[in-house]
């Protein structure tokens, strides 16, 4: 990977950013590295129920846009901070609250509001502190840094389970070293005093014409990244029985991953472009989705796990091609102002098909099957290649966007 130095500008304050990421990121695996079978063994949630919970998780997606225009005066940096207060107050409310549905939900509403906001803003700080021209390799390593904060927090419960035992007790103190986590990162984002301007779009729902396909795409790869993100790991829980220990090591493994093929991505973004990458990404889905939703009735049952197991990983490395939508919109944008509430829009877009695919998705499975469900998922990314074939490239794309 390439020195920080070489892509991002020196009068930046890159540095605080990424140290205050890779703590956000070590908190989030020590969280995610349980959550799934917390609320599957000690909530007990049905499939059905995990979409409700997603519905309720995804929400703040949507409702990023009219959040962001509360704080439309504020700059990039300082809502990067306020999403980490939110967050923090999240799962301290998850380490103290009883195993209520209700209650365990609206934690997770919580946090999940501070992680959306610093989502869009993570995406859009990279983009303004990237040298010139540097913007996919810029993404991809934040990706990296990204992946290798979860990485460290997926070991640590890999080791607790290992070392420790795999009792359902180990969720509740690790959510609240998770909360103690996030406040160090908090901590360390007040170093960032950089007062990047914010837009008057953010006053609105910024929609330009030309960032129409921009949001179509958002549309089709929020309801397919859905289906994998909030039932890929129940998936294994529920159907396969997966402990904590298997779902933070596949978690780990998958951030080794991503690790390893974000500053590639990036690379092949600025080199083949971004057309090429969305359109390869999801015919590379179709694939994905058919062994995740057909493997138990072509392979025994130990054996259809561990090929679900590799299509987990292997479409959390595709997934990297998202990045390919943000350099899109850089590429059309008039000034980084447009770049950042065009992004922060299309977040919301990308929610907005996200909460209802997390609300009839249980549904779907518990009526219809997992394999219908995961169909569904390889339409919508047959759809999204279709309608990435559709943009045009270069000074073409842009005169046609004015």
């Amino acid at each position: 990977m390439g020195g920080f130095k070489e892509v991002f500008r020196e009068d930046s304050k890159y540095k605080a950013f990424f140290v205050s990421m890779v703590t956000f990121a070590l908190a989030f695996g020590l969280y995610k590295g349980v959550l799934d079978n917390y609320l599957a063994q000690v909530v007990g949630m049905s499939e059905f129920d995990k979409g409700v919970s997603e519905f309720f998780r995804e929400l703040p997606g949507f409702l990023l846009i009219f959040f962001l225009a509360v704080f439309y005066t504020f700059s990039a940096e300082k809502i990067y901070k306020v999403g980490a207060v939110i967050m923090v107050c999240g799962l301290a409310m998850q380490s103290v609250v009883p195993p209520v549905r209700f209650l365990v939900i609206l934690a997770m509403f919580i946090y999940s509001l501070g992680e959306h906001v610093q989502l869009g803003m993570r995406n859009t700080l990279t983009l303004e502190y990237a040298r010139e021209g540097r913007g996919g390799i810029a993404l991809g390593m934040q990706n990296a840094v990204h992946q290798m904060g979860m990485l460290a927090g997926y070991l640590i419960i890999f080791a607790v389970c290992l070392f420790a035992g795999k009792s359902t007790a180990l969720f509740k103190p690790v959510f609240i070293v998770s909360s103690a986590i996030l406040l160090l990162g908090f901590m360390f984002s007040l170093r960032m005093t950089g007062s990047s301007e914010t837009d008057k779009a953010k006053r609105r729902f910024y929609f330009r014409c030309k960032f129409s396909k921009y949001y179509m795409i958002e549309v089709f790869y929020g309801a397919r990244k859905q289906i994998f993100f909030t039932f890929g790991p129940y998936v294994l829980v529920l159907f396969y029985g997966a402990d904590a220990m298997i779902i933070s090591l596949l978690f780990a493994i998958s951030a080794v991953c991503c690790f390893a093929a974000s500053p590639l991505a990036g690379r092949m973004i600025d080199r083949f472009g971004y057309k090429i990458i969305m359109i390869t990404d999801t015919l590379i889905l179709v694939i994905v989705c058919f062994f995740y939703g057909f493997a138990h009735h072509i392979f025994p049952r130990d054996i259809a796990f561990v090929v679900c197991c590799v299509n987990y990983i292997l479409d959390s490395v595709i997934s990297l091609a998202s990045m390919a939508s943000n350099v899109y919109v850089k590429d059309l944008s008039d000034s980084p102002e447009e770049t950042r509430a065009t992004i922060s829009t299309g977040v919301s877009v990308n929610h907005l098909i996200s909460i209802l695919i997390a609300l009839f998705g249980g549904w779907i499975w518990h009526t219809l099957g997992i394999e219908t469900l995961f169909i569904l998922s390889a339409i919508l990314g047959l759809v999204n290649s279709a309608y990435a074939a559709t943009i045009k490239t270069g000074s073409t794309s842009s005169a046609t966007g004015h």
